[in-house]
């Protein structure tokens, strides 16, 4: 977890109107990041569940992006921050994200582009802008932006909703992470 991270987290959680249960993939908080990569302050009193391969801190339920064991319609949002890299099958991991949302549900996603390999299990991916909005094609509302210089960022954010919000919060959306770019 970057705390670049965290605060994009942070600008959504207080932008877009996000439902319950919040399920974050790719909780598991590995050695030096226990306790700091933990994004539930972020949503203080809401249904919040850690969910990735392995049993470990930050970590609720063991369940594979790739086949997500949740029935349709039940999850609120999903958070996947810094773990697409790490997600072998991409389309099939995003399918079933938005199998699993509730109408109107939101999907907030992070990855890096300008990154060392860093491998929990694996690094597979780096990601660019367009990248990103060609996974959220899927959605009915879409947000895709980037962090760092324009020809090669080092972070690469997107939110996609199953549906629709109400424009002021998506204008929202975009006037804070305008903020949330600047270092």
């Amino acid at each position: 977890m970057r705390e670049h991270i965290k605060r994009f987290v942070r600008v959504v959680a207080e932008s877009l109107p996000l439902a319950e249960p919040i399920y974050e993939f790719g909780a598991l908080q590995v050695p030096g990041q226990e306790g700091f990569a933990d994004l539930r302050p972020l949503f203080p009193g809401r249904t919040y569940l850690g969910c990735d391969l392995v049993r470990g801190p930050g970590v609720d339920l063991v369940l594979d992006l790739h086949a997500i064991d949740l029935p349709r319609d039940t999850a609120g949002t999903v958070l996947l921050m810094d773990t697409l890299e790490h997600v072998e099958f991409l389309r099939q991991a995003i399918a079933e994200c938005y199998r699993v949302l509730k109408p109107n549900g939101t999907l907030v996603m992070s990855s890096v582009m300008n990154f060392v390999i860093h491998d929990y299990p694996s690094d597979y991916w780096r990601f660019t802008p367009e990248g990103f909005r060609s996974l959220l094609r899927p959605f009915q509302t879409s947000y895709v932006d980037s962090a760092g210089p324009q020809s090669f960022p080092h972070t690469v954010v997107g939110v996609g909703i199953r549906g629709s919000v109400p424009q002021a919060h998506l204008d929202a959306l975009v006037r804070r992470a305008a903020e949330w770019q600047t270092p």
